[in-house]
């Protein structure tokens, strides 16, 4: 599978519950958080600066969701990554 024109494919990284002040905080209870973490499977052809393997952070409502070989990915553009890790 192959991203074409300003497309990334990303595969979102699942993160444990955290703490805070001693209370768990699971991706429901999170609703602060706005962005989300992924790792680049495949950038599009005109897609500059993203490699794939690369870890970026996007808005969690930008793109959709493809399902390929049992796999759910996130298909999201290159204006949705905001920083890159």
């Amino acid at each position: 599978m192959k991203a074409v024109n300003n497309y990334i494919i990303v595969e979102i990284i699942k993160t444990e519950p955290k703490k805070v002040a001693g209370l768990i905080m699971t991706e429901e209870t999170d609703v602060d958080n706005r962005y989300i973490k992924a790792t680049v499977i495949s950038p599009g052809n005109l897609v500059e600066g993203i490699k794939a393997k690369d870890i970026v952070y996007y808005d969690k409502h930008a793109g959709h969701g493809v399902q390929y070989k049992d796999t759910l990915y996130q298909v999201i553009r290159d204006i949705d990554v905001v920083l890159m890790d």
